[in-house]
């Protein structure tokens, strides 16, 4: 399988879009408007700024090397489609109402200041454009720009709306859409099976069934990527944005033990499907991802993950690697069954 890195953000970028490859994302959970000014860091870390706006900072994460944007969509009450990770306002905005009970002209601005939801402790300092962008100006501004587009809620208009926006502008190459609903990722198939989609949370457990019974080199399989939280994360002490009852530490380290598995990855990775862990803003985490093979990760700190890069180009190889490999790709939307 040939993988050819490219240097657009965010993204899936390979020789004639045969396949997909990524060393790491950019995640913007809470607009593609907010500035990203990073501060208190703690005195072991340097203090980052990601520029005044959004739109800044996604040109300023193309010189860091990031390839996919990773974004949420939602639809307002007038069938705007627009990017924001919450649902309800109350929040990221202060306001409490949600987005679908709103008119796109009465959406409220972000809050001047937020929390980074996986660095407790960190927030942004947001610049003067506060806005709520629409998918419409995401797609405009950055039209060669790979797009992870994540449909928070199954809503028929909303799935209608968003496939004909990346009709418009061409971006059925360009974009993998999911949800965590088995039911909206079933539509969105349904609806085009020539765009890529990621597993549902109802087919990752599928996934996880197969792989330990020993079913998964003969079951097809319709997604192109798993994007799963490394769970590792919300274990360590003061990671995690809430605290977790004893229960769910459990159901984690389980979830850990089952999933990350190099196995699991490069059985996928042969079959063109590529994994994608998140929220990872700690070396530590980097490292253990790459180690276990993942494609590549989703972070808050574009340049945290750089300077690691930079710092252990062993992990460059294994991005790469796959350059040199087979000639022949895989198309982005298929898989083998072996």
């Amino acid at each position: 399988m040939k993988y050819i890195l490219g240097l657009t953000i965010n993204g899936y970028i390979t020789d004639n879009w045969n396949g997909c490859a990524s060393n790491y994302c950019w995640r913007l959970h809470c607009s593609l408007n907010h500035s990203a000014e990073v501060s208190k860091y703690s005195s072991q870390e340097e203090k980052t700024t990601l520029q005044t706006s959004t739109y800044q900072s996604q040109g300023s994460a193309v010189s860091k090397r990031t390839e996919m944007l990773e974004l949420d969509v939602h639809l307002t009450r007038d069938g705007e489609v627009v990017v924001s990770h919450d649902g309800h306002l109350l929040a990221k905005c202060g306001i409490d109402a949600d987005i679908a009970s709103l008119d796109f002209k009465d959406l409220p601005c972000y809050k001047p200041e937020m929390k980074v939801d996986f660095k407790p402790g960190f927030t942004l300092h947001c610049g003067e454009d506060r806005r709520i962008p629409t998918l419409r100006e995401v797609f405009s501004t950055f039209p060669n720009s790979p797009i992870n587009i994540d449909l928070k809620v199954y809503n028929e208009e909303l799935i209608r709306k968003v496939h004909q926006l990346m009709k418009e502008y061409g971006r059925e190459d360009l974009t993998i859409w999911g949800a965590r609903s088995n039911q909206t990722t079933i539509a969105l198939y349904k609806l085009d099976p020539s765009i890529p989609v990621f597993f549902s949370f109802t087919r990752v457990l599928a996934l996880v069934i197969c792989f330990y019974t020993g079913l998964l080199p003969f079951i097809p399989i319709k997604e192109s990527a798993l994007e799963i939280i490394m769970p590792s994360i919300a274990l360590r002490k003061g990671s995690f944005p809430v605290e977790l009852s004893w229960k769910i530490r459990t159901l984690l380290r389980v979830f850990d033990m089952l999933m990350m598995r190099p196995a699991l990855f490069k059985h996928l990775e042969r079959r063109g499907i590529q994994t994608y862990l998140w929220v990872l803003n700690e070396e530590e985490d980097f490292s253990r991802a790459f180690k276990l093979g993942a494609t590549g990760v989703m972070t808050d700190f574009p340049t945290k993950l750089t300077n690691f890069l930079e710092q252990h180009p062993q992990y460059w190889p294994q991005i790469d690697g796959r350059n040199a490999g087979n000639q022949d790709s895989q198309p982005l939307n298929s898989t083998e069954d072996g």
